[in-house]
This record gives C-alpha cells, sequence and structure tokens, in this order.
C-alpha cells in the first residue's frame, strides 16, 4: 500500500507550543511524503500568524473552527487531510528527526492500522517536567502502560502519539466525546471492529506537558475518574494495574499506621518502594534533584488517581449511574 501520512494537531491558544512544534517538523529527516493538519479549536490566541511563517517549508493547512475539544478536533482534521494514515500529536510535543522514517519502516513490516509511540523527556525540559514524564512513563509506577518494547501487540495509543489508518477512522467514527479517555476509547474500538493496534519502538515523541503540580494533580484526578467508565464501556480493557494507586494509598496509609502503633518496621517495606524510585529516577535523569521531585510526583499521582478511581468505581461500577450525569466535566457537548 502507497503510505500517505496526514499529521493531525488540534490547537487551543498555544500558539508558541504550535512555533516549537512545527520547528521541530522542519528538523525531520525523511524523504516519504506527509502534511501537517492544524486545528485551531476556537482560541482567542490563534496560530495562525506562526502557522504562516511555516507554510513556504511545510506542507501544512490550517483550519479554524468554533470551541467543541480535542477528540472533535481531531476528527474535523482527518476529515480535511488528504492522506490515508493520520498522525495525531498534541501541540505540546516536539517530534525526533527520524520519527516518520521510524514509523514508517514499522508499518512496512506490521500490517496495523492504530499505532502509537512512547513519550520522553526532552534535554531542555524542566526538572519537574522530567521528574512528571518519570512517574508517568516508568515501569515502577505505571506497569509501562503508556508505552514499551513489552506492549508491543495489543497497545493502547495515547492521543499526543497515535496512528490511525484513514479505514479504520471511517469505520470507527473516530474520537467520542469523552475527555480524558477518548483515546484508549478509540482504540478499543478499534479492535472490536477487526483493526490491529500496535506500540511502534523508537517513535517516541518529547512531550513537553505544560505542567504544574496543581495541573498534575487535576490531570492525574480525571485519568481516575475516566477509568472506570472506560472499563464498563470495554471491559476486556480491564487491568489489574488500573487498581494499583489505590491499593499503594491503601498500603501506604496502612504502613504509617502500623509503624507508629505497633512496629517501626511496618515502614520498611513503603520506604525501600520509594527509596528504589528514587535511585531509578536519580540514575536515569541523572539528577538528584530530579529523583527527589519524582518521589514527590510519585505520591501526587498515586494519591490523586487512586482516590478518585475508587470515587468513579463507586458510582459508575457499584451504583450504576451515568457517567455524563456524574461527571459532566468530562464529557464536552
Amino acid at each position: 500500500m502507497n503510505r500517505q501520512y496526514s499529521f493531525i494537531i488540534p490547537v487551543y491558544n498555544r500558539p508558541e507550543e504550535t512555533k516549537e512544534l512545527l520547528e521541530s517538523f522542519s528538523k525531520m529527516v525523511t524523504n516519504i511524503p506527509f502534511e501537517v493538519v492544524i486545528v485551531e479549536d476556537g482560541s482567542t490566541v490563534p496560530s495562525e500568524k506562526i502557522v504562516q511563517e511555516y507554510s513556504e517549508t511545510l506542507p501544512i493547512s490550517y483550519y479554524f473552527k468554533e470551541n467543541s475539544g480535542p477528540g472533535d478536533s481531531r476528527n474535523y482534521g482527518m476529515n480535511k487531510a488528504k492522506g490515508n494514515y493520520f498522525i495525531i500529536l498534541d501541540s505540546d510535543c516536539l517530534i525526533p528527526p527520524h520519527y516518520l522514517t521510524t514509523v514508517d519502516a514499522f508499518l512496512s513490516t506490521y500490517d496495523v492500522d492504530c499505532f502509537g509511540g512512547a513519550d520522553a523527556a526532552h534535554p531542555s525540559f524542566s526538572d519537574l517536567q522530567k521528574a512528571i514524564n518519570y512517574v508517568m512513563t516508568s515501569f515502577l509506577t505505571t506497569g509501562g502502560i503508556r508505552g514499551s518494547e513489552r506492549s508491543v501487540q495489543q497497545f493502547e495509543p495515547r492521543s499526543f502519539n497515535m496512528g490511525i489508518s484513514k479505514r479504520a477512522f471511517e469505520q470507527t467514527g473516530g474520537f467520542g466525546k469523552i475527555h480524558p479517555g477518548e483515546d484508549p476509547d478509540l482504540s478499543q474500538r478499534i479492535r472490536k471492529q477487526g483493526f490491529k493496534t500496535a506500540f511502534v519502538p523508537n517513535a517516541y515523541v518529547y512531550h513537553k506537558r505544560r505542567i504544574s503540580w496543581k495541573k498534575f494533580y487535576l490531570q492525574v484526578k480525571k485519568f481516575g475518574l475516566v477509568r472506570p467508565i472506560l472499563t464498563t464501556w470495554h471491559p476486556n480493557a480491564a487491568k489489574v494495574t488500573f487498581w494499583l494507586p489505590s491499593l499503594f494509598i491503601a498500603f501506604a496509609i496502612a504502613s504509617l499506621v502500623a509503624s507508629i502503633f505497633l512496629d517501626w518496621k511496618f515502614i520498611i517495606p513503603l520506604s525501600g518502594y520509594v527509596l528504589l524510585l528514587f535511585f531509578d529516577a536519580t540514575f536515569k535523569n541523572k539528577s538528584l534533584h530530579i529523583g527527589m521531585l519524582a518521589v514527590v510526583a510519585l505520591f501526587v499521582q498515586f494519591f490523586g488517581y487512586g482516590i478518585s478511581f475508587l470515587r468513579s468505581t463507586f458510582y459508575i461500577r457499584l451504583l450504576k449511574r451515568d457517567p455524563q450525569k456524574q461527571f459532566p466535566n468530562l464529557f464536552f457537548k
């Protein structure tokens, strides 16, 4: 099959990010034809002037539409695109020069209709961004569900780095209204239609994440709320690992209470895990400061996600509430 690629990028009030992303496109080393489709999702601070700066060096198109959320904006872009393979990126990403060559080589070997890669931390990122990237991607914290070579098959691509064939898009209708969670939902619906998904080794992007501790907490809190909804829609996608943050909360509290009232040695397993993560994050990032921030990020991630996961499980799985009525802020109209 003659593969033609269209990069679909929804943008909302992020001209500076758009410029950084387009600059990384200009440095991509490839002879493979591609286009870049920018979809402005009702921004009050548009990126049109930035796009115009790159219109002579990149095959780029720009569309402005009313605000309807990232999922609908991606669908809009895919409907406008010319390619038969769509690669969806977030505006806060940078792509390495080899990205498209790596993806195309993989698709030459594996016949899949939905694929994705990992996210990595660029050397220019702040220590906080690197620490959060570590806890979001480390096997010690997420079990590698966001991308590792252990999960080449049956991978659920994330929409910051996700590819989908035109035929899979047309057959499924693309992204739904839920956010976050629209990407694993689409991956599951793609599989139900008989298509294959896969992880593409080395097709990583640098995911900058416009982040602070507050924003990170709100993000993982929403992830926790969404997961029981998704497993209700797609029971076969349920995994034991989704319960780990909630179990960690119970383990951490029990360890602390037992060490205070029974024997201090009860704190040893928890301390050992935290130290293991600290040393692993320090070693991989070559920074004690990032290692310490990663420990804080661990507790923010697990408590933010774990408590919300239990709350959503109670309302959605036990009480059988309508997700849109119970958590309307998770859905775009």
